[in-house]
This record gives structure tokens, C-alpha cells and sequence, in this order.
């Protein structure tokens, strides 16, 4: 007998399709549009080939503005993953306590971009910011509009504070998924502190801190609004990021064929180094 196949499942993915087409495809088709071609306005374009591409390579700017990019994701990697692990391992597994420390480490996740920007912007001035006031009290020199040092560390820890609960949040769920069996077993032979950490807790939180790197690299690497609401990439270049730098690019100069390429380059980065970091975890996760 022949089985018969019932197409109509699709109208219900259809409106996914046309959603996805509209917001993702279609803008995407644009962009390498422009990023292929050059234009003097009026909708007339000239073939260009990968004349955006070759003149990026060989641009200071972008390079400048790549290692400045990945020495942030770097700097934030470095700081939340352990701290986030750390504020896991501290907090209480159970009771009224439990649920009255998820909820604050879930308020910083619930402010938006613009607003963690202009929170920081506000608290870091010398004037009127409770920072950046107490710190001049005390004698530090401190003003990170002036001073690049003081603006990386500025938009670091702006960023650690936004997003280390996210860490901590992922860890703490792989922490609440070991079976009190382990603990039990730990404690009937003594183990050391360390070494239920290492060879307990650390193995069963690998696959959410995966997934915890994974997000807070992406998200790092992408980071625009808060940034460009505290120092707008300054002072001079020392906080353009690779974000900042291609909407500078794209709206302020308003070269909209460097910033398609600029784009896709962007895109292929992130792509790549994301699946790095995705293979050498999920081998380190098989070997474990």
C-alpha cells in the first residue's frame, strides 16, 4: 500500500520562512550587494569585485580595530567565566535564600544595553558619578573620558557587572544537576575541597560553561551599545571596537561599500572563531 504524505505541516513553517526571509535573508543579499559593487548614487552601481575587500586587508584601521576587539573578548573571557564559576560555587543550593539570590543575579541581565551605558556614563563622571567622584576623593586621577586606560577599564568592568551573572547562572544550574550521591561519596573518602571540584563539579558544569563561553564571546565580540553610550569609542580610537568602528563607517562617512564588506568580514570572524572555540570544547568534552 502506498503511503501517502500529508504536506500540510509546511503551511505552518511557511510564515517562519517568510519571517526568516524578510529579517535575515533579504538584508543579507543587500549587504553583499553593495560589498561586491560601488556606486555614485541615483541606484546606478559598478562592478567593483573584491577591490572593499583588498583595500580592508591592507587598511591599519581595521586591524586596529580587530585587535582591540579580541583583546576585550579576551580580558572578559579571562574574568567573568571564572568569576561567574566561583559565584556559583557560593551560592545556596536551597531554601527562601536560593530563590532571593537568583533573583538579584537575574536583575543586571534585565537592564537594557543603552541604559547599563548611560548608568556607567553617569557613575563614572568626575563630577556628578559616585566613581568617579570618590576615586578623585582619594587621590587616583581618574577620568576615562581623557585617559584610554581608565576607559578600558571602565567599559571591563561595566561588562563584567552586566554579564558575569549569566555565567554564574549557567554554572549554577550544571552545580543543582549533581546527584547528592557524589557528595556523599566524596565526603566518605575525604576528598579535599579541590578535589570535589575538580573532579566532580568542574566535569558536570563543562557543558553549560561551554555554552556560557560561546555566549559571552559572541556577545563581547558584538558589543556596541554599551561602549559607544560611555566613551562613543574614545578617547581617539582606544574603545572603537570592530562595532563601532563599521557603524562610524557605514552612517558617519556614510561608505556603504567598505562597511558591506567590512560586514561580511565581520561575520566570517565571528563565524570562524566561534566554531574554534565550539570544536576544541566538544573534544575536550569527549576526552573527558
Amino acid at each position: 500500500m502506498e503511503k501517502t504524505v500529508n504536506h500540510k505541516a509546511w503551511f505552518l513553517v511557511l510564515p517562519v520562512l517568510v519571517l526568516v526571509a524578510f529579517s535575515a535573508v533579504i538584508p543579507l543579499m543587500t549587504v553583499v550587494n553593495y560589498a561586491f559593487q560601488d556606486t555614485f548614487g541615483n541606484n546606478v552601481f559598478f562592478w567593483n569585485g573584491l577591490g572593499w575587500f583588498e583595500d580592508l586587508l591592507a587598511s591599519d584601521r581595521m586591524w586596529n580595530a580587530l585587535g582591540r576587539q579580541l583583546a576585550f573578548s579576551g580580558i572578559i573571557l579571562a574574568i567573568e567565566i571564572p568569576l561567574g564559576v566561583f559565584v556559583a560555587l557560593n551560592m545556596p543550593k536551597r531554601g527562601v535564600w536560593a530563590s532571593v539570590v537568583l533573583v538579584l543575579m537575574s536583575l543586571p541581565l534585565l537592564i537594557p544595553w543603552n541604559v547599563v551605558g548611560t548608568i556607567w556614563q553617569i557613575f563614572g563622571r568626575v563630577d556628578i558619578g559616585l566613581l568617579g567622584y570618590t576615586l578623585n576623593s582619594m587621590g587616583i586621577s581618574y577620568n576615562y573620558t581623557q585617559n584610554p586606560v581608565h576607559a578600558w577599564a571602565t567599559v571591563v568592568v561595566m561588562d563584567v557587572w552586566h554579564w558575569t551573572s549569566l555565567v554564574a547562572l549557567l554554572a549554577y544550574a550544571g552545580l543543582q544537576s549533581i546527584p547528592d550521591a557524589y557528595y556523599q561519596a566524596a565526603r566518605i573518602d575525604q576528598a579535599s575541597r579541590w578535589k570535589v571540584f575538580r573532579y566532580i563539579e568542574l566535569p558536570k558544569m563543562m557543558g553549560v560553561l561551554m555554552i556560557a563561553i560561546l555566549l559571552r564571546f559572541m556577545d563581547s565580540f558584538m558589543i556596541y551599545t554599551e561602549p559607544f553610550v560611555v566613551t562613543g569609542g574614545g578617547p581617539g580610537n582606544a574603545t572603537t571596537f570592530l562595532s563601532i568602528d563599521l557603524v562610524k563607517m557605514a552612517l558617519g562617512q556614510f561608505d556603504l561599500g567598505p562597511a558591506a564588506a567590512f560586514s561580511l568580514m565581520y561575520f566570517l570572524v565571528i563565524l570562524l572563531i566561534s566554531w574554534v572555540f565550539y570544536t576544541v570544547m566538544t573534544n575536550l568534552d569527549k576526552r573527558g
